[in-house]
């Protein structure tokens, strides 16, 4: 058995570099060698679980599609169907839940974000209560707090471009959206990149700042590598100087702080204020020709100008087919039969 067989993948953070790159290397091999590669039968008559607390695109179709491309079966359960114990009501426990997959599955994936939860960190303590009672791997699919998927897939498709991206300059900005999103994508990068040695700067409108905790992590992890982080709370001003000189742009909406604290009208009265933090072309032109990035789906219009999100230096499809290549490394690593 492979050595991180039987780990969870909660947080990027919580595996080593080197487990990190040597996922992604085999990823590279998945994708070089699609349906050839020595991973191909590593799931062979094996199902692995979703749970899909919040609909989506890409995640739901890239799993399934990594676990037939591995031998084995992706199954689809929303927990509205499946008797799972809610607030004031009766139900099957996640002890219980659990264990009971554990005895089917070789794998339990979770998607759990904003709209799903009352609190901040609610989805990330449902992920932990799952990974404490199962005796399988649990895979964050995405939740409040963090997204490794993507965040491998960011990096992947970062050094296939790049080559090498130790003191690369990636620029993290919010962008104008309606569509109030987690932090997970975004932490989940910032924590890959620091990890990476890039010198990041993250860039935003007063009142976004994100999670401190994962702040810490990703200066700690900047300090390890010799690369840099800095956050910019400021005006465009500041994030024209920010966005200087860079080789990757990042734009994305994230919500405030006191999203839980004041509902999803507010939020979105508030990032109204914003509607000029949008990556244009203009801004583009003070980079050193920068590639931009995304996780998917993109605001247009609002987040970024559409003259950019399609633009020659645009990776975001290249991302969108890495998550299924991360995704089957991962799988095969952390629950197949190698």
């Amino acid at each position: 058995m492979h050595k991180l067989y039987g780990r969870d993948l909660i947080t990027i953070q919580e595996w080593s570099p080197y487990e990190v790159e040597e996922t992604l290397e085999v990823a590279k091999e998945m994708k070089r060698a699609r349906y050839t590669n020595p991973y191909k039968d590593a799931l062979k008559n094996r199902t692995f679980f979703m749970m899909f607390y919040n609909p989506s695109v890409r995640t739901r179709q890239s799993f399934e599609v990594a676990a037939t491309e591995l031998g084995g079966h992706a199954q689809f359960l929303e927990p509205k169907t499946m008797r799972l114990r809610e607030k004031g009501k009766a139900g099957e426990t996640i002890e219980d839940a659990a264990n009971v997959m554990s005895r089917y599955g070789v794998g339990i994936g979770i998607r759990i974000l904003e709209d799903s939860i009352e609190r901040y960190g609610d989805g990330d303590f449902v992920l932990r209560e799952y990974a404490k009672y199962a005796n399988i791997p649990v895979i964050s699919m995405a939740h409040d707090k963090y997204h490794p998927c993507q965040a491998l897939a960011d990096m992947m498709g970062m050094l296939e471009h790049l080559r090498c991206v130790k003191k690369k300059k990636l620029v993290m900005m919010w962008g104008y959206s309606t569509m109030v999103r987690s932090w997970s994508s975004v932490h989940a990068n910032l924590l890959i990149s620091s990890m990476f040695g890039m010198d990041i700067k993250l860039v935003y409108p007063p009142g976004y700042d994100l999670d401190p905790e994962v702040m810490e992590m990703v200066k700690d992890n900047a300090k390890k590598s010799n690369g840099s982080f800095d956050i910019i709370p400021g005006n465009l001003n500041d994030l024209r100087k920010a966005i200087e000189g860079a080789d990757v742009v990042y734009s994305r909406n994230w919500m405030s702080p006191k999203r839980y604290d004041w509902g999803k009208e507010k939020e979105i009265e508030m990032a109204g204020q914003f509607k000029d933090w949008i990556l244009t072309k203009e801004l583009m032109k003070l980079t050193n020709d920068a590639y931009f990035i995304h996780p998917m789906p993109v605001d247009r219009g609002n987040e970024v100008e559409d003259e950019v999100a399609s633009s020659k230096n645009s990776i975001i499809y290249d991302i969108a087919e890495n998550r299924l290549h991360v995704q089957k490394a991962v799988m095969a690593l952390t629950m197949g039969n190698l």
